[in-house]
């Protein structure tokens, strides 16, 4: 395995749970703004909206490296990248 394959693979690790995380919060700050399955309640919309705002920029700073990371490991494991 190469040095790159290793940082790659270290990539998607490091930047999977993470992104769980992010992805879970962006659906359920979503659900609170829209009052749907009685989540509103637990928190007011207003504030829903500011931290579902809040998380666009994060989202995406975990989501670019990873999914390159993954794709390239995806196609090289495929055989479409040599090496």
């Amino acid at each position: 395995m190469t040095n790159f394959n290793r940082i790659a693979l270290r990539t998607v690790r490091i930047t999977s749970w993470p992104l769980l995380v992010m992805v879970v919060a962006s659906f359920v700050t979503g659900y609170m703004m829209s009052n749907r399955y009685g989540l509103a309640a637990t928190m007011q919309p207003e504030k829903a909206l500011i931290i579902h705002k809040l998380l666009h920029w994060p989202l995406l700073v975990l989501l670019v490296p990873h999914t390159i990371a993954a794709a390239y490991l995806a196609l090289k494991r495929m055989g479409w990248i040599k090496s």
